[in-house]
């Protein structure tokens, strides 16, 4: 199966998964994949994230992340830059993501970082999504 937006498909994948009170989702694996979900487990959104092998190909599972009352740690996920249309940002235009509250991530020159990584190193990049 091909897949036009494979992020935009781990991002629903996670959402529908929280949604239906899961404690893991499994997906197909890519560096890009590996990276945004390695963002997410050191921004403390997600338990931990690893990549598995699972009918001889690599599958990303990602452990989901509930507080005290069974609530997702994460409200919402947002998709920014899509294949049709590709949003970019300067170092100086970087948003912020509920005043601060959320994260953006982006992909720079230096590798996928979060917004405030991106701020740090003094660099731009594509914004891929927004997470809070």
């Amino acid at each position: 199966m091909s897949l036009s937006d494979p992020l935009g498909d781990m991002l629903a994948r996670i959402r529908n998964a929280h949604m239906a009170r899961h404690g893991y989702v499994v997906m197909p694996s890519s560096q890009l994949k590996k990276a945004v979900a390695e963002l997410l487990v050191n921004e403390g959104y997600v338990k931990s994230a690893k990549v598995v092998d699972g009918d001889g190909f690599p599958q990303l599972r990602i452990d989901l992340k509930y507080d005290s009352d069974k609530q997702p740690v994460i409200t919402d996920l947002k998709r920014v830059s899509k294949p049709g249309r590709r949003i970019y940002s300067g170092k100086q235009e970087i948003p912020w993501v509920l005043s601060g509250v959320g994260i953006a991530i982006l992909s720079t020159s230096k590798g996928v970082v979060t917004d405030r990584q991106a701020r740090r190193m003094g660099v731009g990049g594509e914004i891929l999504c927004y997470v809070w």
